[in-house]
């Protein structure tokens, strides 16, 4: 009998910890078939900061380091530079990268470093118990906002790719979704395309990805899918905002 699918040799033998319904594992299966594909098992090193990805180190059957909150995008710079040929992505939520890592990211990007930072974007803090992040659409109810996220008390949410995209040092920037399947595999293209942006040598790529959240939403696993669809994507447009094709970023 033909094979057809099998477990992606990047990711290790073990049953995932997340929710059901939560999109990081569809995720890590993802970021591993792309690393595998591209044959960077050997040199591919994640950096997961503080979130419910904190442990994806656990899955990834890869090098893996550890970044403390926010500081994703400063620890894999480090890495980047004492070792330029390695493959090297941060895994980061909304609360990680826009709000305790926004500078870090920002700068990151400034410099054009060769790193590509994953964006999980759930619109809430999912790890600490489903607060309001910089992410968080208007209207959203969290545990902070429980009358629904309000302009005039809690500002707006920040469309963070959008923002990176803009600056010079950026080479890929994209957004896309895990509410259905077409979605899935075009995220994986996505990925592969910031993979190749960074080996390249182009410079800063980051891929956003919504993600559901179905135990802080308080909804079933497919409601949440749904949910993203219907009102994340509206806030969250999809698409590739940047993408340098070859050259330098200064031409």
């Amino acid at each position: 009998m033909k094979k057809v699918f099998s477990r992606t040799k990047a990711l290790k033998p073990v049953p995932f910890h997340y929710c059901p319904g939560c999109g990081h594992s569809i995720l890590h299966r993802l970021v591993a078939e792309v690393i595998e594909e591209m044959d960077l098992i050997d040199r591919a090193i994640g950096v997961p900061p503080a979130g419910c990805a904190v442990l994806a180190y656990n899955y990834f059957d890869v090098d893996m380091g550890e970044a403390p909150h926010g500081r994703g995008a400063a620890v894999a710079t480090g890495i980047k530079r004492v070792l330029p040929d390695r493959l090297v992505f941060t895994y980061q939520g909304d609360g990680d990268i826009a709000a305790i890592g926004t500078a870090e990211t920002i700068h990151a990007a400034n410099r054009g470093e060769k790193i590509t930072a994953i964006f999980v974007n759930n619109a809430v803090y999912g790890m600490t118990g489903g607060q309001m992040a910089p992410t968080s659409i208007l209207g959203q109810v969290t545990t902070t906002t429980p009358r629904g996220r309000d302009s005039s008390r809690e500002g707006f949410p920040i469309n963070f790719t959008e923002v990176l995209a803009r600056i010079k040092g950026t080479a890929y920037a994209a957004r896309t979704s895990l509410h259905d399947p077409a979605h899935v595999l075009k995220t994986k293209r996505i990925l592969r395309k910031a993979f190749e942006a960074q080996m390249g040598g182009l410079g800063f790529s980051v891929v956003e990805v919504l993600s559901p959240c179905p135990t802080n939403w308080k909804m079933s696993p497919p409601r949440a899918f749904e949910w993203v669809k219907e009102e994340m994507v509206k806030h969250y447009p999809l698409g590739v905002f940047k993408e340098i094709e070859g050259g330098s970023l200064a031409d």
